[in-house]
């Protein structure tokens, strides 16, 4: 199967019927997703309401900077992935083809604590059967990480019409590029403040 789905037809479908098929391989469920501007606002925004109620419950706690720090922090992480993609896909000559691709990646975030609930589930059953702890956690970590990239390429993939290679090297560049746009600036400011502990 190619995954040439197209991104220009607006069907939408049913949100948990296109994150069930592409969770599982399936890459007609990319059609089950909105190719709309309203389709991907609405597919962003739980993912922000979740840190933004965290973020005000932080402030009124009185960790006013640190919550915020943290809130906007997690804001990066969750817009760099499409604003970085849309480029690529402008630049590829897929930008008719990303809005359904962005919609059904951000639904497909959900998916992935919920395979990784499944997969602790599994893990705390070999534990009591004697599995280690430190395997566990090793098999954890690599298991979700391993699972989380490949929907990322996945949906990639058949979202955006990209051949494997393409796909792969979107997922790694935006990934790479987003962890340095989250983690850059509290690594900068760690780097600051080291010469003037060790100053004192």
């Amino acid at each position: 199967m190619s995954g040439r789905t197209g991104g220009q037809r607006p069907i939408a479908g049913s949100i948990l019927v296109g994150v069930a098929r592409l969770a599982r391989g399936r890459a007609d469920g990319i059609q089950q997703f909105g190719a709309t501007r309203d389709s991907f606002l609405a597919s962003l925004a739980p993912l922000v309401a979740f840190p933004l109620v965290g973020g005000v419950l932080g402030m009124l706690s009185g960790d006013v900077v640190g919550a915020a720090t943290d809130f906007l922090a997690t804001l990066c992480a969750l817009l760099a992935p499409p604003v970085l993609s849309f480029e690529v896909a402008r630049l590829w000559g897929r930008q008719a083809a990303w809005l359904r691709y962005a919609t059904a990646f951000n639904w497909c975030q959900w998916a992935i604590p919920l395979v990784g609930s499944v997969l602790l589930t599994l893990l705390g059953v070999l534990m009591v059967m004697g599995l280690p702890r430190r395997i566990a956690s090793a098999i954890a970590i690599l298991g979700l990480a391993g699972y989380g990239l490949w929907l990322h390429w996945f949906v990639t993939r058949h979202g955006l019409e990209l051949s494997r290679g393409r796909a792969a090297l979107l997922v790694v560049g935006v990934n790479l590029a987003t962890v340095i746009i989250v983690m850059g600036p509290r690594l900068l400011a760690l780097s600051n403040d080291a010469p003037a502990m060790d100053g004192k």
